[in-house]
Formats: structure tokens, C-alpha cells, sequence
């Protein structure tokens, strides 16, 4: 009975963190909430879910900037804006003189600063280009685009295990309840992501690098804001995403 209890909650959990870390309509329900909040370590398993999603448009015979216009589509069609909107508070945060109460009014701020415009115009321009770029490499496509959705969302779990929140909210909810073991989870459940080019090295590159990133900011920001937060969480998974394949793109290449 505790068993089969214990392994529905965490079934609600991954489809909390599917449901609410995407606009896939698999579970918003408080008790998805409750048991996603209980089970932070399963994000990396949305990294799977998204990247199946996002490696459609290069199985497709087109050409090569079309890929990489449906592969941004793709992306965005399956997890929202939300993780935008952090990216472009944490940027117009970051981007902010002053103290760390400076900073976190311009994040609450809605109005969208250069900052925050630049940030996502980078983002943008450059995952098109890894999709224009990897359309011409099928096979490394399918492995890459993958492997840097799990590895955005092993930063995300980086950031939630080690940063402190600011204040109440997503951040808050996950952090309270995340520590050390929860990344050791997490990390292991991304560890198979670093097949899908074996027996080429690119997608371990692009996993490790999703994690730096995560751990990147969780330094910066705790130093910066005096903590994290949902957008904090949200800018990592944009950034860990382009950064990781721009890691993987260069090591399968060279």
C-alpha cells in the first residue's frame, strides 16, 4: 500500500513538473504541484520530453534555415514563454546599477528593458543558427537537441540544489525542499542523455555544459541578488539550452 501510494506521487510528480515547466496539458492540479514539489530531481526527465518534441523538425527533408525556424517553433510551442520572461528579468536584473534591492525591483519591474531585448535577441539568433548548422547533420541533430534539453534542466536542478530564494514563488517552493542529494538524483537521471552520440564524446560536452551553466549562475546570482528565483530558473534553462549546444555542435565538427 506505502509503495504503490509512494510511486503515484511520484507518477503526479513527473507530471507536475511536465505540466508546469510546459504548456503540455499533463497536469496542473494542486496535487500535481504538490507531489512536483516534493520530487525536484524529476525536471530532467521534462528535458526528455521536450527534446523528443524538438528533434521532429530535423527529421524532416527541408531546407536547412527552414529546420531551424520549426526548430525554434518546436521549442517554444512545447514549453511556453515562461522561462522567457526569466531570461528577460534576470537580464534587465543583472543589468541594473546598484544593490541587490535594485536589481530585484527592475526583475519585478514589467516593463522589458535593452537588456532584457538583447538577451533574448542572442538567444533566439543563436539557436536558430545551432538548428540552420545541425540540419545538415541528422544524426548529430537528433543527439545534441536532446541532449541539451535534459542538460538545461540539470542547471535548473543546479540552481534550485544550491541557491538560496529570495522570495516566495517557484524558486522558493523547489529550493526549500532541493539540496545536494537532489542534484546527485537529478544527474543521474540525465546520465543516459550522454549515449545519444556515443560513441562520440559531443553529447557529454553539451550535458556538462547545461550543467555549468546552471551552477555559473547559481554563483553569480547569489552574490548578484542575494539568492534565486523562478526567472533566475527560467534564464538558466534558455541559456544552459544554447550554451550546451553550442558546446556539443563545436566538438562534433572539429
Amino acid at each position: 500500500m506505502g509503495m504503490s501510494s509512494g510511486s503515484g506521487g511520484l507518477l503526479r510528480g513527473v507530471q507536475g513538473a511536465i505540466g508546469f515547466l510546459t504548456w503540455l496539458p499533463v497536469g496542473r492540479s494542486e496535487a500535481h504541484w504538490k507531489s512536483f514539489a516534493a520530487h525536484p530531481w524529476v525536471i530532467p526527465i521534462v528535458g526528455y520530453v521536450v527534446g523528443v518534441i524538438a528533434v521532429v523538425p530535423f527529421l524532416l527533408p527541408l531546407p536547412g534555415p527552414l529546420v531551424g525556424a520549426l526548430y525554434l517553433l518546436a521549442i517554444y510551442l512545447a514549453t511556453g514563454i515562461n522561462h522567457v520572461d526569466g531570461l528577460l528579468d534576470l537580464a534587465d536584473g543583472l543589468a541594473t546599477h546598484g544593490d541587490a534591492e535594485r536589481a530585484l525591483a527592475a526583475m519585478q519591474d514589467s516593463a522589458v528593458g535593452v537588456a532584457g531585448v538583447l538577451s533574448l535577441g542572442i538567444v533566439l539568433v543563436g539557436l536558430f543558427a545551432m538548428g540552420q548548422t545541425l540540419a545538415g547533420l541528422p544524426r548529430a541533430a537528433v543527439g545534441l537537441v536532446l541532449a541539451a534539453e535534459v542538460g538545461a534542466k540539470l542547471g535548473m536542478v543546479a540552481v534550485i540544489a544550491l541557491g538560496t530564494a529570495t522570495h516566495e514563488g517557484l524558486g522558493e517552493a523547489l529550493s526549500s525542499v532541493a539540496g545536494r542529494g537532489t542534484l546527485l538524483a537529478a544527474s543521474i537521471l540525465a546520465l543516459p542523455a550522454v549515449l545519444v552520440t556515443w560513441p562520440r564524446p559531443a553529447a557529454i560536452a553539451t550535458l556538462v555544459m547545461g550543467a555549468s551553466v546552471g551552477l555559473a549562475i547559481v554563483w553569480w546570482t547569489q552574490r548578484r541578488l542575494g539568492g534565486i528565483s523562478g526567472d533566475v530558473m527560467g534564464a538558466t534553462n534558455e541559456l544552459a539550452r544554447l550554451a550546451g549546444l553550442g558546446a556539443g555542435v563545436i566538438l562534433w565538427t572539429l
